[in-house]
């Protein structure tokens, strides 16, 4: 399938034959702080990642690699929050948006992987057979697909449960600061054995930060 004509004409956009240049990297670099939730310390080029609980893990996935020079391309989250994305460092101008991808799902997502260095995709949206396709086409681009939610046959998955909002005070006034979570992955092979990491998502700066020693008991927050 040939790159529609709109995408080759963003700036710094690739086809599918220009992903792996001399040199390219087998490991798309990620913030410091989620390091130790993926095997190798960066997000493994042509694989497929499930990440359920937390869009703003996603986002945050996308922050070191778009800063760093590779291109992002998010479908199927229309009310992705762009100044959330900004605030954890995602690049917005390496980042292209196709909110609907309507019901050339397929193809558009295909030809997305063909031409961009990470593809998120929102949640609900594919079935096990095209699942498999899709991530076949990932495998052979070099691609990384972050999915916001469940995928079936991940190579990777990234859960974030024990949320904790800090900021408000016991009668409930004051401003939301940051928001401690406990974050998991778990794959294949060496990811096979899960991995916990406590984060501050976001962080008081908007960024992710060190957050709780996993184990803790963790109270949850309304909001």
């Amino acid at each position: 399938m040939a790159v529609p004509e709109a995408l080759t004409a963003i700036p710094g956009v690739r086809t599918a034959a220009q992903l792996r240049e001399p040199g390219d990297g087998e490991l798309l670099a990620v913030l410091p702080e989620l390091a130790r939730l993926l095997p190798g310390g960066g997000l493994r080029r042509g694989t497929t990642v499930a990440v359920r609980g937390a869009t703003s893990l996603v986002l945050a996935l996308l922050a070191a690699a778009t800063r760093e020079g590779s291109w992002a391309a998010v479908t199927g989250l229309p009310e992705l929050g762009l100044a959330a994305a900004a605030e954890l460092g995602v690049d917005l101008e390496r980042v292209a948006l196709v909110p609907e991808p309507g019901a050339e799902l397929v193809a558009v997502v295909s030809a997305l992987v063909d031409g961009f260095d990470l593809v998120v995709l929102g949640p609900g949206l594919v079935q096990p057979q095209t699942a498999r396709r899709l991530a076949g086409r990932v495998r052979n681009r070099g691609t990384v697909l972050l999915a916001a939610g469940a995928w079936p046959g991940a190579d990777l998955e990234l859960r974030v449960t024990g949320r904790r909002w800090h900021g408000l005070t016991q009668d409930g006034h004051g401003h939301l600061r940051s928001r401690e979570v406990v974050a998991t992955s778990r794959g294949r092979g060496s990811a096979a054995r899960p991995s916990s990491l406590g984060l501050q998502l976001p962080g008081p700066e908007g960024r992710p930060a060190a957050g709780i020693v996993p184990g803790r008991r963790l109270v949850e927050v309304a909001g």
